[in-house]
């Protein structure tokens, strides 16, 4: 055996990030690939006190009190669409998940599945606009994990985010509290990002792009709970559109709902990308929407609470929580008529977060 002293030089590259202009599976294998992807990419978008540590998990210091807690997976296809990308998407999207609870949303965890080929040009726009979303939002990504897996096996990049939040005493709201006589506010249009991501897929061409509307919601919340400390219930319509959401809502609390069809605001192209796809944009997803159920002697503050809000510049009162066929929601058509809203059994637009 040779006394020599052995050559590491050639067991992993020692090339920077810089030389590597798409993911590898390095990237993902744990060794200096890895280290310098957090250290030269995702450290210098997410920096704070609590990730710097790089531990197996954040310590954090919360005020005493009930905490929130939700987690949630991001595939969007197109990663990167009008008005915003899956990065972003991941950060507001989960972040109004903990808001609805009533909580102020404090600290995120990002992890990354991350397809072998992806340009890492696209992964830094990704984790950049992440970074742009949480200070907007007020929030901290504290802690998180990358992946890598085969091409062809991960569809370019998915993220897993989950959201932490501290509910301040004194607020209690939930999808079961909604109570006859409540108003149910929107905070506006609806279908936007759900028409956004279709477009894109099918090459619909307007005079103008569909833009997505994601964003943070939980300002618009604290102001709302600070107007109308008497709100039973918030929810942000995702998936399945507002009519999910009601029914969710309807049957959780085991009362009705009516609304008026011609008071639900719908964008113009929304509403011709939705006539030409022969799709209803109140099945539509929603990303920076909320819907609250206040009670009527607090909704017109409510609503006022909404529209000074940069995203509420829209928000209506869309209709009435009731005694009468309680878990069901009825529409009032623009006719005078009505009709029973259910929730569909599958999905309308696949792959929208």
């Amino acid at each position: 055996m040779s006394d020599q002293p052995l050559d590491f030089e050639g067991a992993s590259c020692p090339v920077p990030l810089r030389q590597f202009p798409n993911i590898v599976m390095g990237h993902g294998g744990g060794g200096k690939l890895s280290a310098e992807l957090v250290e030269h990419l995702f450290l210098p978008a997410f920096d704070s006190e609590a990730l710097r540590d790089l531990g197996d998990s954040a310590v954090v210091d919360v005020p005493a009190g009930r905490l929130a807690m939700s987690t949630d997976s991001f595939v969007v296809n197109p990663p990167f669409f009008p008005g915003g990308n899956i990065g972003e998407l991941a950060v507001n999207g989960t972040v109004n998940d903990v808001a609805c609870s009533g909580a102020t949303p404090l600290f995120l965890s990002a992890g990354f599945i991350v397809e072998e080929g992806f340009g890492l040009d696209r992964l830094n726009a990704i984790a950049m606009s992440m970074a742009d979303a949480a200070k907007r939002a007020g929030v901290q990504i504290v802690t998180g994990d990358t992946k890598v897996v085969d091409r062809g096996h991960g569809d370019g990049v998915y993220i897993n985010t989950a959201g932490i939040g501290v509910i301040p005493t004194g607020v209690d709201v939930g999808p079961d509290r909604a109570r006859p006589g409540d108003k149910v506010l929107l905070s506006g249009t609806i279908g936007d990002h759900g028409m956004a991501i279709m477009s894109v897929r099918e090459g619909l061409e307007f005079e103008a792009a569909i833009e997505s509307d994601t964003a943070a919601l939980n300002h618009m919340v604290a102001a709302v709970l600070e107007a109308a400390p008497g709100v039973h219930a918030f929810r942000d319509p995702t998936r399945g559109g507002l009519a999910a959401t009601l029914n969710e809502i309807a049957a959780a609390s085991q009362v009705g709902v009516a609304y008026a069809e011609d008071k639900l605001p719908v964008a113009r192209l929304v509403a011709a990308a939705c006539e030409m796809l022969g799709m209803d944009p109140i099945y539509v997803a929603n990303e920076g929407k909320l819907v609250a159920f206040v009670p009527a002697d607090q909704a017109d503050a409510a609503l006022d609470a909404m529209r000074a809000q940069p995203e509420g510049g829209d928000a209506v009162i869309i209709g009435e929580v009731v005694d009468a066929h309680p878990g069901i929601v009825v529409a009032t058509t623009g006719i005078g008529g009505t009709r029973v809203v259910d929730t569909q059994i599958g999905e309308q637009l696949p792959r929208i977060c």
